[in-house]
């Protein structure tokens, strides 16, 4: 009988899963997995940190819209991974852990490199699991794929024990789709919902679109695009929004918040009708929440319902996937000829903050470089296509000016 050890199905399952590339560092608890890995066609990026390995993931999961994956021994090699996974979680991307540790009738006694990671962890995954048993290994790494890229994405933790890669079971199968009765995102918007939403837009004289990091992790800003062209309203990013629409659109007013421009800062102190398309109103954003948007009513978009009226109360929320709701929000749209001509003045008013209030920079006489000049010219050496990888310091304002 052809009997397969935990860590023989572990890199079966992650190839099933259609998993390419992982990032990790070896260490005796997971020794058996890299002895597996070693004939199995995975491409494997050995890091000198564990929590580098969790930001290279995070950055591959960003670049290719597939989860990163990430192995790591056990005790420090998976609180290492801490930093990593909450960058992840605070982003929403998705990124699955996998981390040894000891064998379990050892958990809980102060073993040799032993350490807590599922509780660790617990206010920075998605979700986390311990394998106790190898029956249930398949299932969990189905399920961990699953949570990790549907719904709101984010990162999931799997914590397996030694023992569970080194015991062996004659047969196995993989799931065909996981099925978890408490886990049901809804990527729908109500009908009712979206009908309110359109009323309260159409009907508004200086409506803002605000758009956040989940338009680009629903794939949406095609249909993004195409809501703020039919109706003609001034659009407006966050940071993690940025890319969602085009930089030299005419609508495109910039950032919002403590580091955008005047004119997005403007508009949205303005406006009468305010359209959150998968953001969730961040304090950079917001500053002062009573001062946020004091005149507008608030439609909200979001397939994370825990993040409607968490920081900002809104009026008309909707539930959903981005995407599906902009497409469902186009089909009901009636023809807006006569909205487009409605909000023209609101429209030059916006432009003319932007005219006024231009990003700009100084190039230093003395010909040292401004680090704005390099994003720049990256900008129109690479056509634009260029992928930086930034901290999240000063470069939030080194944005070229177009």
């Amino acid at each position: 009988m052809n009997r397969k050890n935990g860590a023989e199905i572990f890199i079966e399952c992650l190839l099933k899963e259609g998993v390419d590339t992982i990032f990790g560092f070896p260490g005796g608890a997971v020794l058996p997995i890299y002895d597996a890995l070693y004939d199995s066609p995975l491409r494997h990026i050995l890091v000198r940190h564990e929590q580098g390995a969790v930001h290279m993931a995070d950055g591959y999961a960003r670049a290719l819209g597939k989860p990163g994956v990430v192995v790591v021994t056990s005790g420090p090699g998976a609180t290492n991974t801490v930093t990593g996974i909450a960058t992840a979680y605070m982003d929403s991307i998705p990124v699955v852990v996998f981390t040894g540790q000891v064998p379990t009738p050892l958990i809980g006694n102060d073993a040799f490199q032993e350490a807590d990671i599922v509780g660790i962890t617990r206010p920075c995954t998605k979700h986390n699991y311990l394998v106790k048993d190898i029956r249930d290994l398949p299932r969990i790494i189905k399920e961990s794929f699953y949570i990790a890229t549907t719904g709101r994405p984010g990162p999931v933790l799997v914590d397996i024990p030694k023992d569970v890669l080194t015991a062996t079971l004659p047969d196995y199968k993989y799931p065909d789709k996981a099925s978890i009765e408490s886990y049901q995102p809804n990527y729908k918007g109500h009908p009712g919902q979206i009908r309110k939403a359109l009323e309260l837009i159409l009907s508004s004289k200086r409506p803002v679109v605000y758009a956040g990091g989940g338009v680009v992790l629903s794939n949406a800003a095609a249909e993004m695009k195409a809501f703020s062209e039919k109706l003609g309203i001034p659009t407006t990013t966050t940071l993690m929004g940025l890319g969602a629409f085009p930089g030299t659109h005419p609508l495109f007013m910039g950032m919002l918040g403590m580091h955008g421009t005047y004119a997005a800062n403007m508009a949205v102190m303005n406006t009468d009708c305010l359209i959150a398309v998968g953001a969730r109103f961040d304090d950079r954003v917001t500053g002062k929440i009573d001062e946020f948007a004091p005149y507008a009513g608030i439609v909200h978009i979001d397939i994370d319902p825990t993040s409607i009226s968490k920081n900002v109360k809104v009026d008309i929320p909707i539930v959903g996937d981005v995407r599906t709701v902009l497409k469902d929000l186009l089909k009901a749209c009636p023809p807006a000829k006569e909205f487009k001509k409605g909000i023209q003045p609101w429209r030059d008013e916006v432009e003319g903050w932007s005219e006024t209030h231009r990003l700009s920079y100084k190039q230093d006489p003395k010909g040292k470089i401004k680090p704005q000049f390099v994003i720049e010219k990256l900008y129109e050496l690479t056509g634009g296509d260029a992928i930086i990888t930034t901290e999240v310091g000063q470069n939030q304002m080194w944005r070229p000016v177009l």
